[in-house]
């Protein structure tokens, strides 16, 4: 691969990294600030976590409230994906593994998210396991 060819994919990766960082960040905040106190306690207790597809999942069995609240959480982060990924001419996999990185990043001590291998990890001091695809 030429240098410039290099430079063009890991330009494009960077921005749409960018893009995906912007809006996670905007959406986490506007889904924060109304944020069903469930949710936190579910995150808290280690019940759902995030998962490398940019989804959130539920770690083992779990009542049908959390079942509702993750498919809930899901759809609107579907939505968001959706969204990203049109004005950022991917896919919406795509979009939603990039957000899936940065989701993972985002967790702090305690909380459960999914290492590249499929396992559950609970987020110690260190920095989480990413997928080496992540930027």
């Amino acid at each position: 691969m030429e240098h410039t060819e290099i430079k063009r994919k890991f330009g494009l990766k960077s921005k749409i990294f960018m893009g995906l960082t912007a809006v996670s960040v905007i959406a986490g905040a506007a889904y924060a600030q109304g944020r069903d106190p469930a949710y936190q306690a579910a995150r808290d207790n280690g019940a759902v976590g995030e998962q490398t597809d940019g989804y959130l999942g539920m770690v083992g069995n779990q009542s049908s409230a959390i079942e509702a609240m993750v498919s809930k959480n899901r759809a609107l982060r579907r939505q968001v994906y959706t969204r990203t990924a049109k004005a950022q001419g991917i896919s919406v996999e795509r979009a939603a593994f990039f957000g899936g990185c940065k989701n993972i990043e985002r967790t702090v001590p305690g909380e459960k998210y999914q290492a590249p291998d499929g396992s559950w990890k609970t987020r110690g001091s260190g920095a989480p396991q990413l997928d080496p695809s992540c930027p």
